[in-house]
């Protein structure tokens, strides 16, 4: 019988109450959680770790990460939306193989578990293939995480993949109901009013998955589409809205009464121009949330970045409302507490998984992880544990994370993860784009231009510097 013992550790439940236990004990026997206490007394054999000074929590839970795009981390960091859209749907996506497929996901699949995210949705477009799709099954079961592979393919409309005989052989073959690795499929709806995405709904409900979408994204998918969807009753409790930044409150309410939730990427909507961040709007609404990160071409891979831009995101808006009324705001209503919950329970009642993670509780799986770093000055005095979280961690405070019962980093060090194999792999895929493409068109990709822009002229400068006197000449003002 294999066992952890957690010992003395602050412990975050996230439960219904959102419990907070100081000097509690956790305690793991094979998948679960066993016991939370004080004191406890662990079975012979037991790991004990000791948690003095650090945060136990729930392992978060990132709900849409197009992690076949890691190879390419930090490429997009200038593009915009249209950028991306016109490099991945319409030139060079088209360009990845089955295995860059494969590394992308196992370096992201292990990134993710480095930062303290146990539970990672692949958003995984670019299957052009039933070939790529194992590639992309493969990778994360080879890596000790839970993932869910939510299946799409940007080279065809989902009409015409999800009837290929070959995509209903995949699920077949390699969808088994585990929790280890759960199964969306994942596609957009344009708002074409022919509405042709009806037949992959029909594929899902046959099937008895969920739909994760992009909705509501600034010139890509908007209203009708949430319209389409509703009237033709496919708007579920199920279904995972990413971004809906750009509805209108009939949309909103549209998903408010069908029980779906939103998936918010707060650092790529205000990079990449989705649209605002509408954490605001999903309050008004009463609309579940649940945090991701999109994508390592562009951002980074931690929902502590994802909680931190979202309470600012959040805060800023709410400022700058005030401020063109001429109020002051002197309570904010997004507390870090909330954003906590979202990059966990949230997570974990948007993909149907509450019952088993997203909370430290007796009988729950064991996804844990410890924030605790003796070496930095950041980690004590905890003195507001959920705002410690949200606006001080980050992942080189990730000491330990366990995955069902499974340690997989420990001591700020990854366990049975084979970087180097993975390094390997993924410069194979940039060699394999930079020859396919060209240096050239690889380097402009990444480097796109940059807007003429003209400075205004300033009617309050009154002084000017005189390169010749090298001295200042007095202006106006004089």
């Amino acid at each position: 019988m294999s066992a952890v013992l957690f010992r003395n550790g602050l412990v975050l439940t996230m439960d219904d109450t959102h419990t907070v236990l100081p000097g509690h004990d956790v305690l793991i026997v094979e998948d679960r959680i066993a016991e939370i206490g004080a004191g406890l007394t662990p079975p012979p054999g037991a790991q004990e770790i000791d948690a003095t000074g650090g945060i136990l929590m729930p392992g978060m839970i990132d709900t849409h990460r197009h992690m076949w795009q890691t190879a390419m981390r930090g490429y997009g960091a200038d593009w915009t939306l249209t950028q991306y859209f016109v490099w991945y749907y319409l030139e060079s996506g088209k360009h990845f193989r089955p295995e860059d497929i494969h590394a992308g996901n196992v370096l992201a699949a292990w990134e993710a578990l480095d930062a303290g995210v146990t539970t990672t949705v692949d958003w995984s477009h670019g299957l052009q293939s039933t070939e790529h799709a194992d590639a992309a099954a493969d990778a994360l079961e080879s890596v000790p995480g839970r993932f869910v592979l939510a299946y799409g393919n940007i080279q065809q409309g989902p009409w015409q993949w999800s009837a290929a005989p070959e995509f209903r052989d995949f699920v077949e073959r390699r969808i088994k109901g585990s929790d280890m690795l759960g199964f969306q499929m994942a596609f957009d709806v344009t708002g074409d009013p022919a509405f042709p995405e009806k037949a992959a709904f029909e594929v899902a409900r046959d099937l008895g998955v969920s739909v994760t979408t992009h909705a509501g994204v600034w010139g890509a998918t908007n209203d009708d589409g949430i319209r389409l969807m509703h009237e033709h009753g496919f708007m579920t409790p199920q279904t995972v809205y990413v971004h809906a930044a750009t509805l209108t409150h009939d949309s909103y309410h549209r998903i408010a009464a069908t029980g779906g939730s939103v998936s918010v990427s707060t650092e790529s909507e205000q990079s990449a121009g989705q649209g605002y961040p509408p954490t605001w709007t999903l309050r008004d609404h009463d609309i579940p949330v649940s945090l991701s990160m999109d994508t390592s071409v562009w951002w980074s891979g931690d929902l502590f970045s994802a909680m931190r831009t979202t309470l600012g995101a959040d805060r800023s808006r709410e400022h700058l409302r005030a401020h063109e009324r001429a109020e002051t705001v002197t309570h904010v209503h997004l507390r870090a507490e909330q954003v906590v919950d979202w990059a966990t329970r949230g997570g974990s009642r948007a993909l149907g998984l509450d019952s088993l993670v997203g909370s430290l509780q007796k009988g729950k799986k064991a996804d844990v992880v410890l924030l605790k770093n003796d070496a930095s000055p950041v980690m004590f005095p905890i003195l507001n544990p959920y705002g410690h979280v949200a606006f001080q961690a980050q992942r080189g405070d990730v000491h330990t994370v366990v995955v069902n019962g499974r340690v997989v980093k420990h001591e700020h060090r990854l366990v049975g993860a084979d970087l180097a194999r993975a390094r390997a792999d993924v410069e194979r895929t940039v060699e394999h784009l930079v020859a396919t493409m060209g240096r050239d068109a690889w380097e402009k990709g990444m480097n796109p231009e940059i807007p003429e822009t003209r400075v205004m002229d300033n009617p309050y400068t009154y002084t000017e510097w005189d390169a010749g006197s090298a001295q200042w000449k007095h202006g106006p003002a004089d």
